[in-house]
């Protein structure tokens, strides 16, 4: 898991530990879901500057799973 801080937060990028659990490796991914190399290391090491609804939504489908199993935003808790 890849944790990015933000201003307001935290983002988990938690793509890398699903791949793990299930033996896909990046390239088959990459093959199975027609998803560019480059954009699925930016979600893979937290690097993004802003989602693609299409890619996260095929990555949901191909590993039949949410979008918060992918990403997680957490606020920071209020004072």
């Amino acid at each position: 898991m890849i944790k990015i801080e933000i201003e307001n937060g935290y983002y988990k990028f938690k793509l890398e530990d699903i791949l793990k659990q299930r033996n896909i490796s990046i390239n088959k991914l990459m093959r199975d879901t027609n998803t560019d190399f480059k954009v699925l290391k930016r979600l893979l090491t937290g690097q993004l500057v802003r989602f693609d609804i299409f890619v996260t939504a095929r990555l949901c489908n191909y590993l039949k799973c949410s979008i918060t199993d992918i990403v997680e935003y957490i606020p920071n808790k209020a004072s």
